[in-house]
């Protein structure tokens, strides 16, 4: 397929999206305000989605389903909202009372969006639970939220549970999917009737407690947020109209994704429920294993994923080492070039201040389209149009291939007290290098120490105080929530997120640094995992380095090659040196006060396993800055 093929359709309409509202102060922008493209929710839940759908329209596919053959089952509308049901009637039956928490610990799957459905249906608060939690970590949270009940995916899951309840006194019952838990739960509840569903969804509104989803626990323990349907409905219903693209179909495809991120994290379940509120075909990937997950792309085909950088950092350098492979580097690195380029001509051109790609620059792109391109998009299942990308920021540099490549990246940050997004890079007006506009119905305030404070319906009712069985507010005066996130607003009220309020390092020579645009920057090089920068209280800023398995094999089958052109040199030599190489590009972004001096490459990474990481990926620096106090301590010896 062509490059003038590929982006033949022409793009659909743009919803009138009224223009944020800007104040400055002092001639800097302190805060902008979106208003809502969605009406607020005055009744009903989500509980009532199956059902309206089902209403609506029966016979549409809503999800499709991983069969045992390795191909994939549509489910309509109708059998969505039939097994909700018959799910729903199996906790009436096992005496789960309105109000009552239950915990679902499991991987990407069909069952947990159908156990989230089905618990809303019985008036039930769902709580996630990351399948790769502790022991210590899953107590906590079925102790925190007063869970009643737990569904697990497998038996280990089950015994980790079981060892715990012990000292959970109010957990009665324990399903486990992969012992036919699903199926147990369907027959308990054959005997119930539909009225008693009907009545617990009557008693449900936008008010109503919809979930306790707990935060990852990067400075502790994690904390309960306690989200309403209200919530979700403001956050879903805002996302659904602002990227049009996303959940309408602008090409001869139906809109559909394969999501493959954790249900656990609000980013994921956020969109899976925007799916069903939209009927967007919603598939389940359980792996991120890279054959599995792009086996299960190939199959399912989407139009659009959610992602977070790593995984767009993944599939680059995948493709730039397999180009490196077959002896066709430089050529891959040309088309990456252009792709940056053909990229930032189009967000020139859609904000006004450029004219669009030129014609030598189409006819360049066209050229790499087959050789490069596609290929890329082939990796992704080969329809995919666009990418919803959050979590950390992507960049520039990343973002603007992407958008060479054919597939436009929707930036955005949020947290899970706010329901997932509250800005976005909107449709046709990009700023790459940014996580966009404030969310329809979001207000984004910068306050005088540089800490974004968030307000609008997704922004949650409170912590959940375990003592009291309720939640606890968190909002300041006006409705303001503290993110702890430092940023920037631009005059047009781009938000750019420069770091964590309480990661900001401050050196004994009173310079203030933000080292997460250090971190990622590195994180984004082929032979690096994980980053952390440091230097609080010290002369100048440091960093651990560890190296990305699939990165370093790749360097050395390259070296070996070439090894007639390295004779006598040490492995580490050279390798110190691309990595100082990467030090030194990163060091460009900031002033020599603020530059990493010296770095330290470890022997092992961090990973959530070794409780370095968070489940979503975040860096859990108290953990590592003890327990790498002596290396650390190395770095400033002279």
């Amino acid at each position: 397929m062509s490059t003038a093929a590929y982006g033949a359709q022409a793009p659909a309409p743009s919803p009138a999206v009224p223009a944020p509202q800007v104040v400055t102060l002092d001639g800097v922008v302190r805060e902008v305000t979106a208003p809502p493209l969605a009406a607020p929710v005055r009744g009903g839940s989500l509980a009532d989605i199956p059902y309206e759908n089902a209403r609506q329209a029966p016979g549409a596919v809503v999800i499709s389903r991983k069969l045992p053959d390795g191909g994939w089952g549509d489910v309509t509308a109708a059998a969505f909202a039939e097994d909700v049901g018959a799910v729903a009637r199996g906790f009436v039956a096992e005496g789960l009372l309105p109000g009552d928490r239950i915990a679902i610990m499991a991987r990407t799957t069909y069952e947990w969006t159908l156990l989230d459905f089905a618990a809303w249906a019985a008036g039930l608060v769902p709580v996630p639970v990351y399948p790769t939690s502790s022991a210590y970590q899953t107590r906590w949270i079925l102790q925190d939220s007063g869970a009643v009940a737990c569904v697990v995916e497998d038996a280990e899951q089950a015994s980790l549970v079981r060892q715990e309840r012990m000292r959970i006194s109010h957990l009665a019952h324990v399903w486990e999917l992969a012992a036919g838990g699903i199926d147990r739960l369907r027959e308990a509840g054959a005997g119930v009737g539909p009225d008693v569903l009907a009545e617990r969804r009557a008693a449900l509104s936008p008010d109503s407690l919809a979930t306790l989803c707990y935060t990852s626990g990067t400075t502790g323990r994690p904390k309960g947020c306690a989200l309403t349907h209200g919530n979700f409905f403001a956050e879903v219903d805002n996302a659904v109209e602002l990227l049009y693209p996303v959940f309408t179909s602008v090409s001869k495809a139906p809109p559909s994704i394969l999501l493959f991120l954790p249900l656990s994290h609000i980013f994921g379940r956020m969109v899976a429920v925007a799916c069903l509120r939209a009927r967007v075909r919603l598939g389940h990937a359980p792996s991120v294993e890279t054959s599995a997950l792009l086996g299960d792309l190939a199959g399912f085909r989407p139009t659009f994923l959610l992602a977070i950088p790593y995984v767009l950092e993944k599939v680059y350098n995948t493709a730039r080492a397999r180009a490196e492979r077959m002896g066709r580097a430089s050529s891959f690195d040309r088309a990456a070039r252009i792709a940056r380029r053909y990229g930032e001509a189009l967000e020139a051109a859609e904000h006004g201040t450029g004219p669009g790609p030129s014609a030598a620059l189409r006819a360049a792109r066209a050229l790499y389209d087959p050789l490069v391109y596609r290929r890329i998009r082939a990796a992704l299942g080969g329809r995919v149009r666009h990418a919803i990308c959050g979590g950390s920021p992507l960049g520039r540099r990343l973002a603007s291939f992407y958008a060479g490549v054919g597939i436009e990246v929707f930036e955005g940050y949020g947290l899970t007290e706010t329901t997932a997004a509250a800005t976005c890079t909107p449709p046709r007006r990009p700023r790459m290098g940014t996580v966009g506009l404030p969310m329809p119905g979001t207000a984004v305030r910068v306050a005088d120490d540089g800490e974004v404070l968030l307000r609008g319906g997704h922004v949650f009712t409170g912590y959940w105080d375990m003592e009291r069985s309720e939640p606890v507010p968190a909002t300041g005066n006006g409705g303001w929530f503290a993110t702890g996130d430092l940023g920037e607003l631009d005059d047009d009220g781009y938000l750019t997120i420069t770091g964590r309020k309480k990661d900001v390092i401050i050196t004994t020579g009173g310079k203030t640094v933000a080292p997460a645009p250090l971190e990622d920057w590195l994180r984004a090089h082929p032979l690096i995992s994980q980053c952390l920068v440091t230097g609080d209280n010290r002369p100048y800023v440091t960093a651990l380095i560890t190296l990305d398995p699939d990165g370093l094999s790749h360097w050395r089958a390259m070296r070996a090659k070439q090894a007639e052109t390295a004779q006598g040199e040490a492995e580490d030599d050279v390798l110190r040196g691309v990595l100082q190489r990467a030090v030194d590009e990163a060091n460009r972004l900031v002033s020599r006060a603020e530059s990493i001096r010296r770095f330290l490459v470890l022997d092992n990474d961090f990973t959530e396993a070794n409780g370095y990481l968070t489940p979503s990926l975040k860096l859990r620096r108290a953990e590592i800055t003890k327990d790498y106090a002596e290396s650390i301590a190395k770095l400033y010896e002279h």
